[in-house]
């Protein structure tokens, strides 16, 4: 199968089968969306959804969280991944957004990628949940569904490679849609360690890409 068609049947597919698709992160304003992805990295987001409803109780916006110590939001996030570090760099980017955005988050990728603890993806999917921009955040299940479809080739070693292909083979209009898609068939069907090829839509095309499809 060509590439072009590859990518056709697969996003045929979604649009017929998921015709609206969001994040399954738990927020109540573009700044809680920000607080929430920062602490999904390396973490589900069934935990993340787990914590913040008792953080953003307690600290609901930037000023609020700004006039914290890492040590008290802490608490509220100790059973994330890595919550020490994702603790001061809440802290950090809540201080910034104070002083350089009147408390708003900043629609910018410049901006976004300036922010204590905020990488490519989260800030591409600010880009793409927050403000309706053509993004394709690169996540693990991006990543590995991506090579196992055999939507990129191997060479796209990395997140940021993966984004690029990705970016140039699907239309810009379904881009945000289409990272949600691919994360969720990665979640859900497609996951690393023993995928459900039985249940997968895709097994009659799939060239079962293994090799190089998981992020070391």
């Amino acid at each position: 199968m060509r590439k072009k068609d590859r990518y056709k049947y697969v996003l045929e597919y979604f649009q017929g089968k998921m015709p609206t698709v969001t994040t399954e992160l738990e927020f109540g304003s573009v700044y809680q969306l920000l607080v929430a992805v920062m602490l999904s990295a390396q973490c589900t987001d069934k935990r993340v959804n787990m914590v913040t409803p008792g953080l953003f109780e307690r600290y609901p916006g930037a000023k609020s969280m700004a006039e914290a110590e890492p040590e008290d939001v802490y608490e509220y996030v100790k059973s994330v991944s890595y919550p020490n570090s994702k603790a001061r760099h809440i802290v950090e980017m809540s201080r910034i957004l104070v002083d350089r955005y009147a408390g708003e988050v900043p629609d910018t990728m410049e901006a976004l990628l300036s922010l204590p603890g905020v990488g490519r993806k989260t800030a591409n999917v600010m880009q793409a949940v927050a403000f309706g921009r053509s993004a394709i955040p690169v996540d693990t299940h991006v990543f590995r569904v991506s090579h196992r479809l055999g939507l990129v080739p191997r060479t796209c070693d990395t997140p940021l490679k993966v984004e690029r292909e990705l970016t140039k083979n699907i239309p810009s209009e379904l881009a945000a849609d289409a990272h949600h898609w691919l994360l969720l068939h990665g979640r859900y069907v497609c996951t690393s360690r023993a995928p459900h090829c039985d249940k997968c839509q895709f097994e009659a095309i799939c060239p079962k890409v293994m090799e190089g499809s998981r992020l070391s």
